[in-house]
C-alpha cells in the first residue's frame, strides 16, 4: 500500500511539475517506466524489454491502462489482454484448435508473457512445454524422436511437427477414418523426405514401401479404417528402434503387435518383411528375384503377343480390302447353303464363358485401382465401390466364381478325357486329338503358317476346331489358377497361411498376384479382345460365344479342316441349327457383350495412363 500510495504521489508530482509534455498534461503512459513505477516488484524492466514485446509497451497490450489517472483511482477496470490483435494468423488457428475446447489459453502455455523470449523454434522448448500438461505422454522424452530432439537434432519430430503449433487439431480415435489418416500422415511428412533420412541414418525407402503394401494402398485411397497405419506397429509416442527390447517391432514383441490386428500371428507370420523392397537385392532377393522373374514373364508374352497382334491387324487390312475388291469384279467363290447357322458351342460352354466375363471384369474393376491406388481414377472407382472394404468384397466374391469356372473347366476336361462316349479313342488319343485343348504338334505348323501369311509368304492356314491362340487361353486358366488363385488365397487368409509357411511367403505372393493380374488384364483387354473382336474380318465382335452359332461360310473360311473331317464323319447335319437365337436374347448378349469390351478397353486406357504419368 505505502508503494503504491508512493507512486501515485510522484506521478501527479511529475505531472504538475511538467506543463509542457503532452502526454503528462493527458496523464497517460508515455514510457513503461511508468508502469513499472507501480509493477516493478512482479516485472523486471530488463527482462521484460529483452522480450518481443518490450518493444512495444505495456499500453501496446493494457489499452485500458493508458490513462494512468484513470487507472490509479481504478476508476477504469484493465480487461483481459486480446492477443488476437497482433497475432491474427495464431489466434485464428488456436481459435479452432482443441486446445480451446479444452479451456487453454495463449497464456496457459505462454505464462510468462513479459519475460517471453523468441523460441528460435527450439525444440527442447516445444517438448517441455507439452509434458506440463500432457504427462501421460512422458514416454515420448525416452523415444527415438525425443532423444533426438532434445539433443539439438533439428531434424528430429518434436510435438508440434505432429500436431502443429497453434492449430492442434483433436486426434480422432484409432477407428476413425479420420484418426487413421492423422496417425500416418504426421508419420510420411518427414519420412518421405529421403534426403532427411539419410542423414539420420533411417530407412529412407520406408515410406515407399508403406505405399505398395496393401496396407499402404488403402492409405493412399483414403480408406485406411481397415488397413494397418504407421502408429498401428511402431505406437504413437513411444517409438523406439527395433533392438530396443522395450520396442513394438523389436522381434520378441511382434507376435503380439501383430496380434492386435491378426489375432492368430504365429512367430512365422511375423517374418512378413513390413518394408520389404524388391528393388533392394541385397536385402531381399528373394524378393528382387520373383520381381524379375515376374517382369520378365510380362514383357516377354506382351513383346511376343503384341507383335503377333500388329502383324496381324496389318495383314488382315490387306485381305479385307482384296476381298472387297474381288466382290467388286465378281471373282467370289459362292458356298451353297452359306448363311445356314451351325452349333459350335453348346450351352454349357456358353454359362462358362459368360462367368469368366463377370467374374474377370469384377476383378479387374475392383484390383486395379488397388494396384494403380496414387491415382484419381483409382480413387474414383473406390469410392464408388464405398471402399476399400466393399471393393475386397466384391473382389473376393468374384474370386468365388472363378473358382467355380476353373472347377467347370476341370470336370468338363475330365468328363472329356475319360467319361464322354461320344468321342472315340483311348486316353492319349483324346488327349491330343482334334477335338482336344491341348497343344500337338500340329499347332507349331499352324504358327508357322500364319508368320508366313503375315508376311505375305504363305496362304493363310485352315484350322481344326481349336486355334493355337484359343489353346492358348485355356491353358493360360490353369496357370493362372495356380498363381494368381493361389496367390490371392495366401493373401485371402494371411493367418492361415502364416502358420506353415514364414511371413515373407506373403510378400512374394503380392509381388505373383499383382504382375500376374497385370498380365492377365492386359492380356485379355488386349490380346484376347483382338483375336476374337479385334481382328479386321471379325470386328468390332464375334457374337459366336454368346449364343454358339455360326454361318456355313464363317465356319468353312475359319475353321475348314473341322469341317472336312465332319463331312468325312458324315455328321455335318447333327451341329445344324434347328431355330436361331432370339431377337430378345441377340438385343440383351450384344449390349452385354459391348459394355464388357468397353470396360476392357476402358481399363487398357486407365492402365496406359498410370504407366506413362
Amino acid at each position: 500500500m505505502y508503494r503504491f500510495n508512493l507512486g501515485f504521489i510522484l506521478l501527479v508530482f511529475v505531472f504538475m511539475l511538467s506543463p509542457i509534455t503532452s502526454f503528462a498534461e493527458k496523464g497517460l503512459a508515455a514510457d513503461p517506466m511508468d508502469c513499472l513505477g507501480c509493477h516493478g516488484d512482479k516485472i523486471s524492466a530488463a527482462s521484460f524489454g529483452a522480450s518481443p514485446h518490450g518493444k512495444n509497451g505495456c499500453t501496446s497490450c493494457h489499452l485500458e491502462g493508458t490513462n494512468l489517472l484513470q487507472h490509479m483511482t481504478r476508476s477504469v477496470k484493465l480487461e483481459k489482454v486480446d492477443c488476437s490483435r497482433c497475432h491474427k494468423k495464431e489466434f485464428t488457428e488456436h481459435a479452432g484448435s482443441v486446445h480451446m475446447e479444452k479451456g487453454v489459453s495463449c497464456t496457459s502455455c505462454h505464462s510468462s508473457i513479459h519475460t517471453i523470449t523468441s523460441w528460435k523454434k527450439d525444440k527442447k522448448m516445444v517438448i517441455q512445454k507439452c509434458i506440463e500438461c500432457h504427462q501421460k505422454e512422458k514416454g515420448f522424452i525416452t523415444s527415438v524422436h525425443g532423444k533426438a530432439a532434445l539433443a539439438g537434432n533439428k531434424d528430429a519430430a518434436d510435438c508440434s511437427d505432429c500436431h502443429g503449433l497453434h492449430q492442434i487439431k483433436k486426434v480422432q480415435g484409432p477407428g476413425t477414418n479420420e484418426g487413421r489418416m492423422f496417425h500416418t500422415s504426421v508419420c510420411i511428412k518427414c519420412h518421405a523426405d529421403e534426403k532427411m533420412m539419410e542423414r539420420n541414418h533411417v530407412n529412407h525407402t520406408a515410406v515407399e514401401t508403406y505405399l505398395e503394401s496393401y496396407h499402404g494402398k488403402g492409405y493412399r485411397l483414403g480408406f485406411p479404417e481397415r488397413a494397418a497405419g504407421c502408429t498401428d506397429c511402431h505406437t504413437s509416442h513411444n517409438i523406439l528402434s527395433k533392438e530396443d527390447a522395450a520396442s513394438s517391432v523389436n522381434s520378441n514383441n511382434l507376435v503380439n503387435t501383430c496380434a492386435d490386428c491378426h489375432k492368430k500371428a504365429t512367430a512365422l507370420f511375423t517374418k512378413y518383411y513390413s518394408h520389404g523392397s524388391h528393388s533392394d537385392r541385397e536385402n531381399y532377393p528373394i524378393l528382387y528375384y520373383t520381381f524379375i522373374a515376374m517382369t520378365g514373364l510380362l514383357v516377354g508374352t506382351f513383346a511376343v503377343f503384341w507383335v503377333h497382334t500388329l502383324l496381324w491387324m496389318f495383314r488382315g487390312f490387306v485381305e479385307n480390302r482384296e476381298k472387297q475388291t474381288a466382290l467388286m469384279e465378281g471373282r467370289v467363290h459362292h458356298i451353297p447353303d452359306g448363311n445356314k447357322l451351325y452349333y459350335r458351342f453348346q450351352k454349357r460352354h456358353i454359362f462358362l464363358h459368360l462367368s469368366v466375363i463377370i467374374s474377370f471384369l469384377g476383378l479387374s474393376l475392383t484390383g486395379l485401382p488397388l494396384k494403380f491406388s496414387d491415382q484419381l481414377w483409382a480413387k474414383t472407382f473406390m469410392s464408388f465401390y464405398g471402399g476399400v472394404h466393399y471393393a475386397g468384397l466384391i473382389h473376393r466374391g468374384c474370386a468365388i466364381l472363378t473358382f467355380y469356372y476353373f472347377l467347370g473347366a476341370l470336370f468338363m476336361s475330365i468328363d472329356f478325357l475319360f467319361l464322354r462316349k461320344d468321342i472315340k479313342g483311348n486316353f492319349l488319343q483324346r488327349m491330343f486329338g482334334p477335338d482336344s485343348l491341348m497343344p500337338n504338334f500340329r499347332d507349331i505348323f499352324d504358327v508357322i503358317g500364319m508368320v508366313k501369311w503375315f508376311l505375305f509368304k504363305g496362304e493363310k492356314p485352315t484350322f481344326e476346331r481349336w486355334t493355337y491362340w484359343e489353346k492358348f487361353d485355356f491353358i493360360a486358366v490353369f496357370w493362372g489358377m495356380f498363381a494368381i488363385g493361389g496367390s490371392g488365397l495366401m493373401l485371402w487368409f494371411p493367418e492361415f497361411f502364416g502358420m506353415f509357411l514364414p511371413g515373407w511367403a506373403l510378400n512374394i505372393a503380392t509381388i505373383i498376384h499383382s504382375d500376374e493380374a497385370l498380365l492377365a488384364t492386359g492380356f485379355i483387354f488386349t490380346v484376347h479382345f483382338f483375336n476374337t473382336h479385334g481382328r479386321p474380318e471379325k470386328f468390332p465382335m464375334d457374337f459366336v460365344i454368346f449364343n454358339g452359332q455360326m454361318s456355313k461360310e464363317e465356319f468353312i473360311e475359319e475353321r475348314g479342316d473341322q469341317w472336312k473331317r465332319l463331312e468325312e464323319l458324315g455328321v455335318t447335319e447333327q451341329f445344324a441349327v434347328e431355330k436361331p437365337s432370339g431377337v430378345l436374347y441377340d438385343f440383351f448378349f450384344k449390349g452385354f457383350g459391348f459394355a464388357a469390351v468397353f470396360t476392357g478397353l476402358s481399363l487398357v486406357f486407365f492402365m496406359l495412363y498410370a504407366f506413362l504419368s
